[in-house]
């Protein structure tokens, strides 16, 4: 495979017919296969009140998984700790490293509250950023995607009141990250020197990633921390090069790392053919706008089912930056686009997610591409 590693990030989807045992049958099934085919890491993702997800808790899925592969690097994408505390993440990836040390990847992402103000974008570097909606090596950035709709949506607010205990508010980030740190370190102490000791957790053989999807509070956390960063161009393809930049700019040197590492995620669907790719890819734009409308994803429909939906100009516009920026193709056009996006990141990993009615197919998805990834 490329010099560049692939990654897998799996939200556990549940197609229209099927069930969450199936779905999380069929993750369990495309580890397995995806560790086979030489893929570097999977990762889960965190999600709730999704009728067409299962991935409600990254550790729980990790340990299944865990059980049934041994070598490919298992990981939360990431784990959402607006609505956790450092001591119960730190307690239960140390459960997983006690069972199997040294396989897992703590991603922590930030949620629960509002992000910064939007930096300008611009490339690694430095530079001229974007013209007419594109970087210079053809990259597709779209125009931004406002999520306020989303923060002030009811469901939003049940989400967070059925998370949350009544009354608690969320840590800061920045505050957070650090306890986890020294949690895991055997460093804590708490305002009175008071010193706390986890076990299973202190000590604890975890690479440590942030996620992000800006130039703002993670990517800072990330670099400032010296840690791994994911940056998400499937879920904010606007902001990826300041995402990036932001994170490059505030790294400092650790212990773990002497440079920054980035890893950049993508949606793809990878068929024989183009035309074969996008049919496969027809209810994408569906299931993004259950997303994005606040309903939450719905279970991820067939192609027929999709074309029975009657689009109107708000339904595009609501998915139109997520449509456009999803890798679709053959092998090699989906590779091609990979390697761009790589290339305007400077990205050291990048990070796949695939999504198909059926799970034939996507299985099919991670193994073209990993084929083609192997010629370059």
């Amino acid at each position: 495979m490329s010099r560049t590693p692939l990654a897998v990030l799996d939200l556990v989807p549940i197609s229209s017919g099927s069930s969450a045992s199936q779905a999380l049958r069929n993750s369990i099934d495309l580890a397995q296969q995806t560790e086979r085919l030489g893929y570097a890491r999977y990762w889960f993702a965190e999600h709730h009140l999704n009728p067409g997800v299962a991935g409600t808790s990254p550790a729980v899925v990790l340990a299944l998984t865990a059980a049934a592969t041994s070598t490919i690097r298992l990981g939360s994408g990431a784990v959402q700790m607006g609505h956790r505390t450092a001591l119960s993440t730190v307690e239960e990836f140390g459960l997983l490293d006690a069972m199997h040390p040294g396989r897992f990847d703590l991603g922590l992402g930030r949620s629960g509250g509002r992000p910064k103000e939007p930096k300008e974008p611009a490339l690694v570097g430095g530079g001229s950023a974007v013209v007419d909606g594109r970087t210079a090596n053809g990259l597709r950035i779209p125009p931004r995607f406002s999520v306020a709709h989303l923060l002030k949506s009811p469901r939003f607010a049940m989400q967070k009141t059925l998370l949350q205990l009544p009354g608690a508010e969320s840590q800061d980030y920045t505050e957070q990250v650090a306890d986890v740190l020294a949690l895991i370190a055997g460093e804590y102490r708490s305002a009175d020197g008071e010193q706390a000791h986890v076990v299973p957790g202190e000590g604890a053989q975890l690479q440590i990633w942030i996620l992000g999807s800006s130039g703002g509070e993670s990517a800072e956390v990330a670099g400032e921390n010296g840690l791994r960063f994911a940056a998400n161009y499937h879920v904010s393809p606007a902001t990826v090069l300041e995402a990036a930049q932001g994170y490059r700019a505030a790294f400092r040197p650790s212990t773990d790392l002497d440079r920054p590492h980035l890893s950049v995620s993508a949606d793809v669907v990878v068929a024989e053919t183009e035309a074969a790719a996008r049919e496969l890819a027809t209810g994408y734009g569906l299931w993004v706008r259950s997303i994005r409308s606040a309903a939450g994803a719905i279970q991820f429909p067939t192609p027929d089912e999709a074309r029975r939906h009657v689009w109107s100009d708000a339904d595009r516009a609501l998915v139109a930056d997520r449509v456009e920026t999803q890798f679709v193709g053959s092998p090699r056009q989906v590779a091609d686009h990979l390697e761009r996006l790589r290339d305007a990141t400077e990205a050291d990993e990048l990070l796949v997610t695939t999504i198909t009615h059926d799970h034939a197919d996507r299985v099919r998805s991670y193994q073209l591409l990993a084929d083609e990834w192997a010629r370059r």
